[in-house]
């Protein structure tokens, strides 16, 4: 029976509640958690399957601590509760899984602090915490910042080629060394390796007894640590073509390569680790972890806490009925097609263009179109709207901010621009002047939703969801206009084309768009 007891000072009678709750939590955010497995197949976020077990060894580790401490229910959970359940509903009709797996997590959270009490949630505090990199980060964060960190890898990368003595030199993310040419895509872009090495310094930090100072310096060093080893990676693959060709930059080398900058970041930081206790010397503490696993006190049992057990299962399964049974999203078709959209708007003519069907499966649009205007002076000009008659997970708007940056584009600036209206009305839409290797271009994009414009995911996501509670509709479209800046032209002038087209084609689109 005591040894029953022992795990993480769970009492026999406790299985069946966190059973109870287990199977819940998984009928609530099924969707979500079939989302989440299929991202840790992507080899960005295969490091996501171990942390579960490391969260579990964390938890055990601390169980003689745990066993000490007797559980103290309090209704302060509910602080979290609540609110993990209100962000479920934010991302489940707002359609963003980012929400909902913050809404696990502190449903999780609040779940432990009900049952088990404040004390022993703070002995927890570091694995729960370290929990939420099971989740993999957003994409209007991680496909930036990929790009950012392929573009520092590779100049880094060039300036180590020509300190060797190769004639290097880059176009974006293109580097050009005369014999060949090298891609630095994303599997190089350092990022894969960044938050592996970030989480691992944080195991070190948690593991590591010197001075608050020390333990924040080896966890921010991670990041210049692993830019500079993978851009080393960058600089031996083009040392090694002249010698090896293809094979240095695929292939065996290449994965093996990947697992080599890994493994030399993670010496960097035990040497850095060294370094500190070494240069910055500190008076040992006599207070040291190992004095948790001390004397054993007896577990004092407590009643259970039906109350509490109670209310959390009615809110859960309240959430769950309430996402099973009620639709709080009505398709809406448009007017009309797309099909319809006129080919002839003032001075421009246009020819239709179709998506690849690999995008269209992706994007799961309900309607789209592609048009490529040409003006009687020769400048073009790209027209794109897509449809969601109802956007939900996985179904919902892309925004171009995320998408171009993703796909190599470099937005050199970004803001918001004004474009006049008829009767003194004003129109905002987002506006990027944006570069890839030499080639400029100017982009224009809005969102018009149920008879508003706007600029943002983020407020796409709130009136998602104000809407589908209150009109049953997530209905929406997304419109980007691209102009080539010219090499005989300023952006500014190609801003004045694209508002000139904006103003014609917008009453148009009204046309074929529910308001």
């Amino acid at each position: 029976m005591n040894k029953l007891k022992n795990i993480a000072g769970i009492r026999p009678t406790s299985w069946l509640r966190v059973a109870v709750y287990g199977l819940l939590l998984f009928l609530v955010y099924r969707t979500s958690l079939a989302y989440l497995f299929r991202k840790w197949q992507d080899e960005d976020f295969t490091y996501c399957y171990i942390i579960p077990f490391i969260v579990l060894y964390l938890v055990w580790e601390k169980k003689v601590r745990l066993a000490a401490l007797p559980s103290q229910p309090s209704w302060k959970g509910m602080y979290l509760l609540i609110p993990g359940l209100l962000l479920f509903w934010l991302g489940e009709l707002g359609g963003e899984f980012t929400m909902l797996f913050l809404s696990l997590w502190l449903v999780i959270v609040s779940l432990c602090w009900l049952h088990l009490g404040w004390r022993k949630l703070a002995v927890i505090a570091f694995p729960l915490v370290y929990g939420l990199a099971s989740f993999v980060p957003p994409n209007a964060l991680y496909l930036p910042l990929t790009f950012r960190l392929k573009l520092v890898s590779s100049q880094i990368g060039v300036k180590l080629m020509q300190l060797y003595g190769l004639s290097a030199f880059r176009e974006g993310n293109v580097i050009d060394l005369g014999f060949t040419r090298l891609q630095v895509v994303d599997a190089c872009s350092g990022l894969r390796y960044v938050i592996p090495l970030f989480l691992m310094g944080l195991l070190l930090a948690y593991y590591y007894r010197a001075a608050l100072w020390k333990r924040i310096v080896l966890v921010l060093s991670t990041v210049p640590i692993s830019v500079i080893t993978n851009s080393l990676r960058i600089a031996s693959v083009g040392v090694l073509y002249q010698f090896m060709g293809a094979a240095a930059a695929e292939g065996f080398f290449h994965d093996f390569s990947g697992w080599f900058i890994f493994i030399a970041g993670l010496a960097f930081l035990l040497l850095e680790m060294w370094l500190m206790n070494k240069l910055f010397k500190e008076r040992q503490n006599s207070e040291v972890r190992s004095q948790e696993s001390g004397e054993r006190h007896e577990i004092r049992e407590s009643i259970p806490a039906l109350k509490q057990s109670a209310a959390a299962i009615v809110f859960l399964l309240a959430t769950l009925a309430a996402s099973y049974g009620i639709d709080f999203r009505e398709k809406t078709p448009l007017v009309k097609p797309f099909s319809g959209l006129p080919l002839e708007i003032g001075e421009w003519k246009g020819t239709q263009t179709a998506m690849e069907q690999q995008f269209l499966d992706a994007l799961k649009l309900s309607d789209y179109a592609m048009i490529d205007y040409r003006n009687p002076a020769g400048r073009e000009i790209n027209f794109y709207v897509a449809y969601n008659s109802s956007q939900s997970k996985g179904e919902a708007t892309h925004s171009p901010g995320t998408c171009l940056p993703g796909s190599g584009w470099d937005f050199r600036e970004s803001g918001e621009a004004s474009i006049a209206g008829t009767a003194g009305s004003t129109m905002r839409v987002s506006k990027a002047f944006m570069e890839k290797s030499g080639v400029r271009q100017m982009v224009y994009y809005w969102f018009p939703q149920r008879g508003r414009i706007l600029t943002n995911l983020y407020q796409i996501k709130l009136y998602n969801f104000w809407d589908a509670l209150t009109r049953q509709r997530t209905d929406g479209a997304l419109v980007r206009i691209i102009t080539p800046v010219y090499d005989n032209e300023m952006p500014e002038e190609a801003e004045v084309r694209l508002q000139g087209f904006v103003k014609e084609v917008v009453p148009v689109l009204n046309t074929f768009l529910p308001q």
